[in-house]
């Protein structure tokens, strides 16, 4: 069984915005991890990623604590326990803001894109809604597990990433919603980030791996150069990162 070594988290408003519509969290205990970027109205975002957080939080641990719960959406034989209690949680929580928004007028609805992490022995069931990004940091080299779910596909050559990142796929809006579900299996010294598009849509996936090289020591300093080279090329969105160190 891999052991999570270390971990740092940050989320902030980003040097331009008054208001954080991002949110994170980190559960040790039931080894689930948490990065949402929310949208939506005036303070509407916000309140829909914290709604999100909170919601797939108390489904997820109330079907892995309960061994004969019932899962309400969703059972696949390919996925681990937690990987059905993670798409059961993540359906939970779009259908109940969908049913928060249906009584608020359209300005006003919120949702999110989000990035979801469960642990169990060695494998990290990941599942990823919109523009929200997974990379694995393997020996010095960078791979990107999820896709964004956005505009790209449509843009074509005039596409770029601080320009369209629109999300066609949300949590709390669209009726029905893609989950993208990988599982990674870990190694003994990976790590794993999770992000926002605001704290990497102006971040190559070459420089990732450098800007960890120089700060391993630190995993706070490594995202606070991340959030720092991202601001300096222009960011103009809210920025979360999470990083994990098996």
């Amino acid at each position: 069984m891999i052991k999570l070594k270390r971990f740092a988290a940050k989320t902030d408003q980003g040097p331009f915005l008054n208001i954080n519509e991002d949110n994170l969290d980190v559960d040790l205990s039931n080894k689930l991890f948490q990065v949402i970027d929310g949208f939506g109205g005036i303070n509407a975002g916000d309140k829909a990623s914290s709604y999100i957080k909170d919601q797939l939080k108390n489904l997820y641990t109330k079907i892995t604590e309960d061994p004969d719960s019932t899962l309400p959406f969703f059972y696949s034989s390919k996925y681990l326990v937690e990987g059905n209690a993670l798409i059961n949680a993540i359906h939970n929580a779009h259908k109940n803001l969908i049913n928060e928004n249906k009584e608020k007028d359209f300005s006003k609805r919120g949702g999110a894109s989000a990035i979801f992490g469960a642990l169990s022995e060695n494998i990290l069931t990941l599942a990823s809604i919109g523009n929200c990004l997974c990379f694995l940091i393997r020996r010095g080299d960078v791979t990107q597990v999820t896709k964004p779910q956005n505009f790209e596909q449509l843009s074509k050559d005039n596409y770029k990433n601080y320009q369209l990142t629109l999300p066609t796929n949300g949590l709390g809006l669209f009726d029905d919603i893609q989950i993208d579900i990988q599982e990674l299996r870990l190694r003994e010294n990976d790590y794993v980030l999770l992000m926002s598009d605001g704290a990497c849509n102006r971040i190559k996936m070459t420089e990732i791996s450098g800007l960890l090289n120089q700060s391993y020591q630190e995993l706070d300093q490594f995202i606070e150069n991340l959030f720092m080279l991202n601001n300096e090329r222009g960011n103009l969105d809210n920025q979360t990162a999470l990083i994990l160190h098996f």
